[in-house]
């Protein structure tokens, strides 16, 4: 732990330069005295590295000093494909790797290239979870994709809204779609998706899981997403929806936002006309409520219906006289 830690701290100087004693002790979550421990053995090593004293002081290295000390490991060079996504580095227990990585990486470069990296690296992020929303916390991920990376069948206690079942699997992959996780899995048959949230037990067999010679998660993945939207949104409903509502609709459902962009008839008076596909009356009840006054359903006569009756009753709650709470 204390050589990467040195390496560590060799490579940061080489890239940024003169670092405070402070600045390497929260980049390394350690404190301060044990920063100069840390510098004093790089120095008994021969590693020159000086100290400037002051307000604006801290370690440097000798002008042109650059080492080539920045072999991968196995677990770092497996981590890089997580650059720029650090929540899902954190969330899958690899993001030590991956900082140490990235930081090899850079310093393998020549210097203008290390700084253009490193100048990407401090502008672009990306952030895979929606607003309003906080990345799933799941406990048993980092085993579940260790189980993966080494080739292990696991035996998951899963519980879906069909039910709860015990199965064990082949791990295929594990993808991130919209701050959730999912694990592509097969058992005798085709590839299946999980849930990871759902998972309820997860134990790690001995045996050595089998996997296709050919699979393509990310094809596999693409052409699976595909099929689930065309078989959960079968059914269909015209609507007449105003500017507002269609801005409304985009947050609430991307589909149907797309059917009216695409096949909507706009009228004089700036409402459009459109055939929009939703996944069920009782569903799309809900879904199109959150537009108010905003749409009108046309057809089916059913999901016409459910609307009226729900803002019925929101009606009679909130025209009614205001409740008292009664004394007990």
């Amino acid at each position: 732990m204390r050589a990467s830690r040195l390496l560590s701290i060799l490579i940061l100087l080489q890239m940024r330069g003169r670092t405070s004693a402070e600045a390497l002790a929260d980049e390394f979550a350690v404190s301060v005295r044990t920063i100069h421990r840390d510098i004093d053995s790089l120095s008994a090593a021969g590693v020159p590295v000086y100290a400037e004293r002051g307000r604006a002081g801290g370690f440097e290295l000798m002008e042109g000093y650059r080492t080539r000390l920045t072999g991968m490991s196995a677990a770092e060079a497996g981590a890089l494909p997580f650059a720029g996504i650090a929540g899902a580095a954190a969330a899958l227990g690899i993001d030590a790797d991956l900082a140490a990585a990235q930081l090899k990486l850079f310093a393998s470069l020549p210097p203008d290239k290390g700084a253009s990296a490193a100048r990407v690296a401090a502008r672009f992020h990306i952030d895979p979870v929606n607003w309003y929303r906080r990345p799933e916390k799941i406990e048993l991920l980092p085993a579940l994709a260790d189980a993966l990376w080494r080739d292990r069948k696991i035996r998951i206690d899963y519980e879906s809204w069909k039910g709860a079942v015990t199965r064990a699997l082949d791990p295929l992959g594990l993808v991130l779609k919209g701050g959730q996780w999912y694990l592509v899995a097969s058992a005798k048959d085709a590839p299946r998706t999980y849930r990871v949230l759902n998972i309820r037990r997860l134990t790690v067999l001995d045996g050595k899981s089998s996997r296709p010679a050919k699979f393509d998660l990310a094809r596999h993945w693409t052409r699976s997403a595909r099929d689930f939207e065309t078989r959960i949104l079968k059914e269909r409903a015209s609507v007449r929806i105003s500017p507002k509502g269609l801005l409304l609709l985009r947050e609430t459902s991307a589909a149907a936002a797309e059917a009216v962009d695409s096949d909507g008839a706009p009228e004089a008076c700036g409402w459009i006309r459109a055939t929009i596909p939703i996944e069920s009356v009782d569903y799309a009840s809900l879904q199109l409520l959150r537009l108010g006054a905003e749409v009108e359903i046309l057809a089916p006569s059913e999901l016409r219906r459910a609307i009226g009756r729900e803002a019925a009753k929101i009606a009679r709650m909130h025209t009614a006289p205001k409740r008292r709470n009664s004394a007990r």
